[in-house]
């Protein structure tokens, strides 16, 4: 047999299960590749603490490429193939995945994933990465974050259009919101929340675990304490210290789908366009700040953005609201 099921992570495997993609959890490659690939993947979880979400992106990715080098290598590779790979077999996998329909930035990030898969080989000694490296990812437009306004983020957030068939419900979902345009967290940080940590009249900042376990702390506002503690008293189930501080119908951790659908409710409600939705809050929270007079080094170290040119781009949102401005309200336009 030259194939065998990739042995990669449980969560990961399981995660792959419930999709509802049919495609095969099999990966056409020698044992040892598949072994190293398994490696690989507990390296990045366990040392780097990537997301479930993108340890399973980047094992996708893996499988797709090695799927494709099955078709383009007439078998099923191995580490002695994957290190005599040259530039131009890169760039067939992007063109193959092109003709399928993958957009730039689906490619971009499959190319990544790739990269540092052979980046890890090439520690072990096993390959040379130089060949991935030489290859270009394709050029992505550009799109700049689409932020609510101030007063479409207090309504969304206000918790006061009873969309909910239950008032806790209703405060709950008023609360995460809240977090997510008074503190600018993702909305996985606020549903990684304890019990212990829940923000309270009296409570000044939050410590917030974001991505790679990185750690930040952000100030808080009354609002938000107000509206945390609104749930706090409204819900019927009883929240532990450790436990999750948001909680679902049935008492347990809430799924953060149904913040989705809450905001999906609320923009019909609203009137507001489908950009609106949890993330764009946080988007929101980084403009408007921005507007006020924060800077730049501040507004990175709230999100807990890595590089200061991820926040930048909050510079070209402000640009085109003051451009836009300038062009209704000047006498001369």
């Amino acid at each position: 047999m030259l194939t065998e099921p990739l042995g990669i992570r449980h969560h990961i495997g399981t995660m792959c299960a419930a999709s509802s993609k049919s495609e095969s959890l099999l990966v056409t490659a020698r044992p040892e590749l598949n072994r190293r690939i398994d490696q690989w993947l507990d390296h990045l979880s366990d040392e780097r603490r990537l997301s479930d979400k993108t340890l399973l992106a980047y094992e996708r990715d893996l499988r797709q490429f090695l799927r494709f080098l099955t078709n383009h290598l007439g078998g099923a590779p191995d580490l002695k193939e994957i290190a005599a790979l040259r530039p131009a077999d890169f760039r067939g996998f992007l063109a193959s995945r092109r003709r399928d329909g993958a957009q730039s930035r689906s490619l971009a990030r499959g190319l990544a994933g790739i990269r540092s898969f052979l980046r890890y080989l090439e520690r072990r000694g096993e390959v040379n990465a130089a060949a991935s490296s030489a290859v270009r990812p394709p050029r992505q437009a550009r799109s700049l974050p689409k932020p609510v306004s101030s007063k479409d983020a207090i309504d969304v957030t206000s918790g006061d259009l009873a969309m909910e068939r239950e008032p806790w419900l209703e405060a709950r979902n008023a609360a995460v919101l809240t977090l997510l345009y008074g503190c600018g967290l993702r909305i996985s940080e606020a549903l990684s929340l304890t019990g212990a940590m829940a923000p309270k009249t009296g409570t000044k900042t939050l410590r917030v675990v974001g991505k790679g376990g990185k750690e930040r702390i952000v100030p808080i506002l009354p609002a938000v304490c107000q509206a945390v503690e609104h749930y706090l008293k409204l819900c019927p189930y009883a929240i532990s210290p450790d436990g999750p501080l948001f909680l679902g119908a049935r008492g347990g951790p809430l799924n953060p789908r149904m913040i989705q659908l809450a905001m999906a409710r609320l923009r019909g409600a609203l009137g507001l366009p489908d950009s609106a939705t949890p993330h764009a809050l946080r988007h929101s929270f980084a403009t408007h700040l921005l507007a006020g007079g924060g800077d730049l080094r501040t507004i990175q170290e709230l999100l807990g953005h890595a590089s200061l040119a991820s926040t930048q781009i909050y510079t070209e949102i402000d640009s085109v609201h003051l451009l836009s401005a300038y062009d209704k309200a000047h006498p001369r336009r």
